[in-house]
């Protein structure tokens, strides 16, 4: 396919940005469609946090650390036949030196 430059519109901003060749052919490797935002509009949407899809806070358990007795935070329900460690604990146990 022979490509050329391409005006397009932001649907952000209203501007008119160049969709030049090299562009078209990264986008066409990628299987990507045109873009709908200008370079500067996708740059601070970026920045911003992403496309609207942020991430919902992950909800915490509390449980008692096997091998220390504080309290530790997981990022999952906790089962009562595995053992669970605090983050001070389970870093020494990750490295092997217990």
């Amino acid at each position: 396919m022979v490509y050329q430059d391409t005006d397009l519109t932001c649907v952000e901003c209203g501007q008119n940005f160049v969709f030049t060749v090299s562009e078209q052919e990264f986008y066409e490797s990628r299987g990507f469609q045109n873009p709908k935002r200008c370079p500067t509009c996708r740059s601070q949407r970026k920045a911003a946090g992403g496309y609207g899809q942020s991430r919902p806070q992950r909800e915490m358990f509390s449980a008692t650390c096997s091998r220390c007795g504080k309290e530790a935070q997981l990022p999952f329900v906790p089962r009562q036949d595995r053992p669970v460690y605090c983050s001070d604990c389970y870093q020494p146990q990750q490295r092997g030196s217990w």
